[in-house]
């Protein structure tokens, strides 16, 4: 018989998918890396395993403890998962943009959830990062995850997903794009790439209102801005982003994120995210630069199934004022 001791055995060896209908034939080829078929919906369970994993390895992490961590939706997820599996309790906070669908999750799996206001400043104690460290240091037996800072983040992706997308398309690739959200995809998978060969172009993608495009420009700071499109970007600098891997950053706005995933559901069936819309619209971006012959990958990071009452949603869309068809 063939089985898994438990689902965390079923992370990560995701495949890679060519898209036919929202780039043509006379842009290079753009194959997407389904981070939605993980387990728990996301990308994030490869991260939110290697650091719970070496947490208990080094002693942070111990039976019956507390994991607290505050996150967009998708990392808290994948540790209310991981969390189920292995009978820790869990806390998580969230920006008060999240999806409905995400909340409803997290506490299925058994997760509590304090929502906080998005629109506050960084250092602000209402702030959803702020708020975690606080509820860690006020929680007995706590270990607070820290996904923004922590440099097992980046390892992660080092070690899993910068090595399958390398197997799985022999080296043979010329531009991956990605996210700065936390940073560690990009981070991890451009840290293995530039190991292997300086000809792979990196590039970020980031949403308009987030700080990482003009901090790699300019090395300065931006005030953030409120967008709506979920777990990409971000408005404090951070640790697991190693910007010295990337080679160049492009934008992104709104209704550009949730048309191409509304395209990826409808023309390619696959029910991914708004980030995964935003990744895919750069790729394609770029795919028409360099022309055919050449090869460019990005990222489904997550499911559609947790933007059902948002973005997938026409009413949803109109209310917000975006195009739709």
């Amino acid at each position: 018989m063939a089985y898994a001791p438990t689902i965390l055995q079923c992370i990560g060896q995701t495949p890679l998918v060519k898209l036919n209908h929202v780039i043509n034939d006379q842009a290079a080829t753009v194959l997407v890396k389904c981070e939605f078929m993980n387990p728990s919906g996301s990308v994030k369970d490869r991260m939110a395993f290697h650091i719970i994993d070496q947490a208990e390895k080094k002693g942070l992490l111990r039976p019956k403890g507390v994991i607290v961590e505050n996150t967009s939706g998708n990392t808290g997820l994948a540790l209310a998962m991981i969390a189920a599996v292995k009978g820790y309790r869990c806390i998580f906070t969230l920006p008060d943009k999240m999806s409905k669908e995400k909340i409803d999750m997290l506490k299925a799996f058994g997760a509590e959830v304090v929502v906080t206001p998005t629109d506050v400043p960084g250092d602000s104690p209402l702030h959803y990062v702020q708020k975690a460290k606080q509820i860690a240091k006020e929680t007995p037996n706590a270990f607070y995850v820290n996904q923004y800072h922590n440099q097992d983040n980046i390892a992660a992706h080092y070690h899993s997903t910068g090595p399958e997308i390398w197997r799985q398309t022999e080296g043979k690739f010329d531009v991956f794009v990605a996210g700065t959200g936390t940073g560690g995809t990009i981070s991890g998978v451009g840290r293995f790439i530039k190991e292997k060969t300086s000809k792979i172009k990196i590039v970020g993608a980031d949403p308009i209102g987030s700080v990482h495009y003009d901090y790699f420009y300019t090395k300065k700071l931006v005030e953030p801005q409120v967008y709506k499109v979920e777990g990409i970007g971000e408005d404090i600098l951070c640790e697991a982003l190693d910007f010295s891997v990337i080679d160049e950053m492009r934008q992104t706005n709104d209704a550009q994120a949730f048309s191409m995933a509304r395209k990826l559901v409808r023309e390619e069936g696959l029910f991914c995210g708004g980030s995964s819309g935003a990744l895919v619209h750069v790729a394609c971006e770029i795919a028409r630069e360099i022309g055919p012959g050449k090869t460019v990958i990005t990222l489904l990071t997550d499911s559609g199934s947790r933007y059902i009452s948002k973005f997938l949603n026409d009413e949803w869309m109109k209310l917000n004022g975006f195009p739709y068809e």
